[in-house]
């Protein structure tokens, strides 16, 4: 799907509307859920100097809903334009948040609430077709649910630093057969179309769409494993600086990296704690919780590297049948529980080879879903790029100090995950939900 964005032929208001009013409802279920589950205590805390109290991510969403959907496309007075600034992202860091005059948990949930029934009485009278940007194809609602389901994504990273027992459940992704099939793919070299300049919810970075040439390479069918990841531990990968970059081996000295975050080891074994519950590492599943210097250094041990951001897109969208890019690695419908683990569905990625029905027609595995992929790239904008609608989201990260990740997490929703969907983080973070896949150039 690449070209120009929608026109207002091409647009089915009442779709979109629906899509919109579906996504919303979804992103709020998910909110309440994250923000019930523990007491007050545990929604005012800040559990880490990375993240923000649960609070207020809460009164964060409810105030950039009403700043777009009822100040900006609706037109409506400030319901309390006094809290503005002590909910905005850019003025207030993560670290001093717990000292700030927020709303209590009641306020939160009742500001966010009032904020979301005139939200969803505008939707209902919103026209899609014939009006601005801001609103062709229910793009603000779509922006807002996309915002919403990434603090949730926020907030359950929280909750795995959280102390304490667990407070989430949920079911283990259906058991799958032990995969067997290549270790790589062969990606062919060749121009492929990358970005996209009509999905109608594509955030500004997204786009627009180009051509782009890629050599040939060879990518993991899926992402690296825990056991793989041992195996760099255990032939003292940490220990040896020929594996990592200079500010790599800086950062491992300096922070004692020894494993991923949440491990430890007990006798001759090694544990993990994942939201409240310690457990034995998995072996099958994909290695979780690594910062970018940790993939690269894997990947360097292994005698291969990261992919860069262009080939991992052409692994995901490229089909070599028509040439085209696709929205998916399986096409362009949009993902549903045979095709990725997404959602929060379950609280943890899926062994590696699961979900054939997600597989590209080039044979990767996981591209959407269960882990971030960690690239080479560094975060750049696109030739032609341009800030839309406010250049806080994308432009003022661009730069060599963000690393790019693709392809979503288990804790990522279907409508803030695509095959073009770019995320963005400084190469030591690794409270995110982050793994990878490694590549080699060549063909055969």
């Amino acid at each position: 799907m690449t070209g120009p964005r929608p026109t207002d032929h091409d647009i089915d208001a009442e779709a979109f509307r629906e899509r919109a009013l579906t996504s919303l409802v979804r992103a709020r279920e998910r909110t309440t859920l994250l923000t019930t589950c523990v007491e007050e205590p545990d929604l005012t805390a800040q559990h880490s100097p990375l993240m923000s109290p649960l609070v207020w991510d809460l009164a964060h969403i409810g105030n950039q809903e009403e700043l777009w959907l009822l100040r900006a496309v609706a037109g409506q007075d400030a319901i309390r334009p006094e809290i503005d600034s002590l909910y905005d992202a850019f003025e207030h860091p993560r670290a001093e948040r717990p000292t700030l005059p927020l709303l209590s948990p009641h306020e939160a949930r009742s500001y966010a609430a009032e904020v979301r029934g005139r939200a969803l009485d505008v939707l209902e009278s919103a026209a899609f077709r014939g009006t601005t940007r801001l609103t062709d194809a229910g793009f603000a609602f779509g922006m807002i649910a996309q915002h919403e389901q990434q603090h949730d994504e926020t907030m359950l990273i929280t909750h795995q630093l959280r102390k304490g027992p667990p407070a989430l459940t949920a079911p283990d992704p259906v058991p799958a057969p032990l995969f067997t099939g290549p270790a790589e793919v062969l990606v062919p070299g060749g121009p492929f179309t990358m970005g996209t300049s009509d999905e109608p919810w594509a955030l500004d970075n997204e786009g627009p769409a180009h051509t782009r040439e890629v050599a040939p390479f060879f990518i993991d069918t899926t992402p690296v494993t825990n056991g793989a990841y041992l195996r760099f531990i255990e032939d003292g990968g940490y220990a040896d600086p020929r594996w990592w970059t200079a500010d790599g081996w800086a950062h491992v000295r300096r922070t004692s990296l020894r494993a991923p975050l949440f491990w430890r080891r007990d006798g001759g074994q090694w544990l993990r704690r994942r939201f409240g519950t310690v457990e034995a590492v998995p072996h099958e599943e994909p290695v979780l919780h690594v910062c970018w210097y940790e993939a690269d250094a894997y990947a360097r041990w292994a005698g291969r590297r990261l992919p860069t951001e262009a080939e991992w897109e052409k692994a995901a969208r490229f089909d070599p049948a028509t040439g085209g890019s696709t929205r998916y690695p399986w096409g362009d419908a949009d993902p549903g529980p045979e095709q990725a683990n997404l959602g929060q569905r379950h609280l943890r990625p899926a062994p590696a080879g699961s979900y054939p029905g997600g597989e590209s027609p080039l044979g990767v595995r996981q591209l959407i879903g269960d882990v971030w992929e960690w690239t080479a790239s560094d975060f750049l904008p696109y030739p032609g790029f341009r800030a839309f609608p406010y250049k806080e989201y994308s432009e003022v990260f661009f730069g060599p100090e963000h690393k790019v990740l693709r392809g979503g997490s288990f804790a990522v929703d279907a409508v803030a995950c695509r095959g073009t969907f770019r995320n963005w983080d400084l190469p030591v973070r690794r409270q995110i939900f982050s793994g990878f896949r490694t590549a080699r150039s060549g063909a055969l």
